[in-house]
């Protein structure tokens, strides 16, 4: 379980072709207490800690993961949004993210709005009846709250804050690679207290 608040901005060191596909990553992260086994989300995904060394881990992908998320096209070099696993204890900030993405969008614009921009996003077909204004949803792992809804369209602001901490910062050149811009893929996770509200409804 997580939260969709960002702890490291990780960075696809190699990517290997197996049976699965094995992504080599770059962490800041003490990696010493970070046992085999262990869950990290990476940009969106629960993936599993197969291998480590003192600043990469290293998490083999399925086939049906990278067909239902943006990981197809996660290349060396591309920049990762981390957050380790809930401990008991820790703070909520967020909101509850399971890390099982529900689709894919894209984004459709990026606008400057005072210090924060404004991204637009358009939602994969059946998934906004679970997006309303001022509700949470979990975009590229990153928990945020959603501003206005037209069908399936929406928006929300990135804050300064959240630019300078997560992969919603302005791409700047080849370095910055798998930072945000229009047209770019983005994993979405509905917020589960919206899944169960739609499932309940559906069954009265």
């Amino acid at each position: 379980m997580f939260t969709g608040i960002i702890t490291d901005l990780g960075t696809v060191r190699a990517v290997e072709k197996r049976g699965d596909t094995r992504f080599i990553i770059a962490t800041a992260y003490d990696t010493a207490t970070i046992e085999i086994g262990a869950s990290i989300a990476c940009s969106g995904p629960c993936l599993t800690v197969v291998d480590k060394g003192p600043d990469w881990f290293a998490v083999d992908v399925s086939a049906e993961t990278l067909s239902k998320t943006n990981l197809e096209f996660w290349r060396e070099g591309t920049r990762l949004n981390l957050e380790r696993a809930l401990k008991v204890g820790d703070e909520l900030g967020g909101h509850i993210v399971s890390g099982h993405v529900d689709g894919v969008a894209r984004i459709l614009s990026i606008a400057e709005e005072g210090d924060s921009l404004r991204f637009r996003f358009e939602l994969p077909p059946g998934l906004e009846r679970y997006v309303a204004p001022k509700g949470s949803v979990a975009l590229n792992g990153v928990s945020l709250t959603v501003n206005e809804v037209d069908r399936r369209i929406f928006g929300v602001n990135i804050i300064p804050h959240t630019q300078v901490k997560t992969t919603f910062g302005r791409a700047q050149g080849e370095a910055q690679r798998g930072m945000a811009h229009v047209g770019a893929p983005i994993n979405v996770e509905i917020d589960v207290l919206a899944r169960y509200v739609a499932r309940l409804n559906a069954t009265d």
